[in-house]
């Protein structure tokens, strides 16, 4: 099996994960509405109920703005990542894979991991080409995975 071929691929703002975002906040508002309507129990806990909207509206922002202006490079064995995240040598691993969006685990060793959203808009011509080169790593880790449990 041949290797995926080297990519360089820049990693903008993602609207769809903006939206997704956006979607599932909005879900949990109507829960709280439904909550307040249905319910006429303590207010401290449509209060709390309430910050727990807010922060989660803040985690929202927090997430769909993850890698942010950063080059994602594969040179074949290893990806790293330049501008506001800096990795070296790092492994990829795809957490959720809607198509035209991704949502990828950068882990490098020794480091925390970096989760970044791949969208296909912010470079069509290369979007295949990082589909392969992020489905190919993840199975050459596998297989090394698999390699070290079979060798006593």
């Amino acid at each position: 099996m041949h290797s995926a071929p080297s990519v360089n691929f820049p990693v903008g703002r993602s609207r769809l994960a903006r939206r997704l975002a956006a979607a599932f906040w909005g879900l949990g508002a109507a829960m709280l509405c439904a909550w307040c309507v249905q319910f006429d129990g303590a207010p401290w806990r449509t209060a709390l109920l309430a910050a727990a909207l807010l922060l989660a509206a803040g985690a929202a922002i927090r997430a769909v703005r993850l890698g942010e202006g950063v080059q994602l490079q594969w040179n074949g064995q290893h990806w790293s990542c330049d501008g506001t995240l800096r990795l070296d040598g790092a492994a990829a691993a795809i957490h959720l894979d809607l198509q035209s969006l991704m949502l990828v685990r950068m882990h490098e060793p020794g480091r925390q991991p970096a989760w970044i959203w791949v969208e296909r808009v912010s470079c069509p011509p290369r979007w295949l080409d990082l589909r392969r080169a992020l489905h190919a790593s993840a199975g050459a880790r596998l297989d090394a995975d698999a390699a070290k449990v079979v060798q006593p």
